[in-house]
């Protein structure tokens, strides 16, 4: 058996798993709606996770995007140049409408959920982090699914952690979780753009990120709804391998793929471990903005 498939089976005894969902997973790509079987299938699929025994946090991206259905605004507000006040607006709409259908689906499985919204001040500041973490401990102690997300409505670009891909490693590191799992519109990260190069092949396993995976980690056009291309999660992988955390990266077209990933089967990207005693998220954090 090969170095990847043997590891892959040691996911099964993650006790602590992540989740995030971009928004483009969401939603339906004709419309920009949300896709409720998709919402529906990922609360059955978490609840199943929990009730086997680990600890479930949910990272869900598409607040802005819901808001901007809900009120009726167009796409182009959610471009990168955009202006912030819009989409301030649109999250705050956005996400309560995101956390109302979620506490739906999820009580369909008996399970109560949690809002956590985040800034990066939670992160940075040591007091804040203590905190945050003392909250997500007491939450996963009552047996409650945390939903996070990035607290758009206030935020600004200086204060951003800008994609929900580093957030749900932030919130890896901090939680000390022993896998985060990315689904994403793509299947993994590729030797070249897949959409441009038909030769490109899926990368399977990554022992050690270099300066080699960090080149092809180059930033592919994508939805309009998404923040997130290769390189932002390659520096989630960064993150959450250096505190010791497995991530994978995985097509999210069927939700039931997360059954695959903790069985060990051979899906998507997967990012070993790779603990730094000397990682400090915080300094990492920081040195990031200068």
């Amino acid at each position: 058996m090969d170095s990847n498939l043997e590891y892959r089976k040691q996911l099964k005894t993650r006790k602590r798993i992540v989740v995030k969902i971009g928004s483009s997973s969401l939603l339906h790509a004709e419309t920009g709606r949300l896709n409720y079987r998709k919402i529906d299938h990922l609360a059955r699929y978490l609840c199943d996770i929990k009730n086997a025994g680990r600890d479930v946090i949910l990272v869900s991206s598409g607040a802005t995007a819901v808001g901007r259905d809900v009120i009726h605004a167009g796409e182009e507000i959610l471009k990168a140049d955009g202006p912030i006040t819009v989409k301030q607006a649109c999250a705050a709409v956005g996400q309560a409408r995101l956390m109302m259908i979620y506490q739906r689906f999820f009580e369909e499985y008996n399970q109560i959920t949690a809002q956590v919204l985040m800034t990066k001040n939670n992160v940075t500041d040591a007091l804040g982090r203590y905190h945050l973490k003392n909250t997500f401990t007491e939450l996963l102690k009552l047996g409650i699914i945390p939903i996070v997300n990035e607290n758009d409505s206030v935020n600004t670009y200086e204060y951003r952690f800008g994609d929900n891909d580093t957030l749900s490693a932030i919130v890896s590191s901090v939680m000390e979780a022993g896998l985060l799992v990315l689904l994403s519109d793509v299947d993994g990260l590729y030797t070249d753009n897949p959409r441009e190069n038909r030769g490109a092949h899926l990368i399977e396993y990554v022992e050690k990120i270099d300066e080699e995976l960090e080149n092809m980690a180059k930033d592919s056009p994508g939805s309009s709804v998404g923040t997130g291309g290769m390189s932002t999660k390659l520096e989630a992988a960064k993150i959450a391998t250096k505190s010791g955390c497995d991530m994978v990266i995985v097509d999210s077209t069927h939700i039931r793929v997360l059954e695959h990933i903790i069985d060990g089967d051979n899906v998507g990207t997967l990012f070993r471990a790779d603990r730094d005693k000397n990682f400090d998220l915080m300094e990492y954090l920081i040195a990031q903005e200068a």
